[in-house]
């Protein structure tokens, strides 16, 4: 079984999306899932985690309705304003009525201000989450975002969290650049909390989306396997933000490449299992034959 735990989609007619410019052609127009499907079928993905793109409601329940017709979508992750408790708690027992909506996250890359998490509202809410049992995805893209998790554990244990895209490893500048170092000892400070999973996905230069390879990845995924083991990661295909750097295709190769030399139990761990455990996905059977 495959599922792919980190999943887009987005219609600028529905909902916001600021950061979408006409920069990231051929991204910058609607995408939906029945676009997807064919991607899943020729790399026989089973099931998908779509995960929020905007800081809006709308781009929520866009994911909804996709989900409500297409039962490879094994779950969302959605928004909340956590910065307003109050409305907070308001939609997160909105949320624990629906069994499709495991997590939240917030474009926290996009603040100006990168300790946003450790707020005294925002913390509130992430107590609200814990509550509710919903997970938190962390968009981590700079080394202040991944200091931040220490804090959050200690004051939130329970809180499940996932690093999405390993924080996003300095691939550009090697395994043994000053950035390297700095990454895997955040990282490994980070993975000290039981609760902290990552994902392998988005390992690609942000300049230089379309540099990347399986051998320049691979020293990176064997960090992050050192560090968390596999019980701890899992797939994430990126798409369709990986049409960037080759599209979907590419990139499920690219990391195919890397996690097929790896044992049988590290494999079904990061293809599904790590996926299933974090977001409780009640999954017992695969879709594609």
């Amino acid at each position: 079984m495959i599922i792919d735990s980190h999943q887009h989609i987005w219609d600028p007619t529905q909902a916001e999306y600021s950061w979408l410019t006409r920069d990231l052609s051929p991204i910058d127009r609607s995408i939906l899932f029945p676009e997807f499907i064919a991607k899943m079928k020729s790399r026989n993905i089973d099931y998908t985690v779509l995960v929020q793109s905007a800081d809006n409601l709308e781009d929520t329940q866009l994911m909804l309705d996709a989900a409500n017709h297409n039962p490879q979508i094994a779950a969302v992750v959605a928004y909340l304003p956590l910065e307003d408790p109050i409305r907070t708690r308001e939609i997160a027992s909105e949320y624990a009525s629906n069994p499709k909506i495991v997590g939240v996250r917030n474009l926290i890359h996009t603040y100006p201000d990168p300790h946003w998490l450790l707020r005294g509202a925002v913390n509130e809410s992430l107590s609200i989450l814990v509550e509710f049992g919903l997970t938190f995805d962390v968009v981590s893209t700079l080394p202040e975002h991944l200091e931040l998790i220490a804090a959050l554990s200690e004051n939130h244990p329970n809180l499940r969290m996932v690093i999405d895209h390993l924080s996003k490893p300095p691939i550009a500048e090697g395994t043994n650049s000053p950035q390297a170092s700095k990454w895997r000892s955040l990282m490994s400070e980070a993975a000290q909390n039981p609760n902290v999973y990552a994902k392998i996905s988005g390992l690609y230069p942000g300049s230089a989306p379309m540099d990347w390879s399986s051998a320049s990845i691979r020293p990176f995924i064997h960090e992050a396997l050192e560090i968390f083991g596999s019980q701890r990661l899992m797939y994430g295909g990126d798409w369709p933000i990986s049409v960037l750097s080759g599209d979907y295709e590419r990139v499920f190769d690219g990391l195919s490449e890397v996690i097929l030399e790896l044992s049988e139990a590290d494999q079904k761990n990061i293809w599904s299992e790590s996926a299933k455990n974090f977001y409780k996905l009640d999954i017992s059977e695969r879709l594609i034959a």
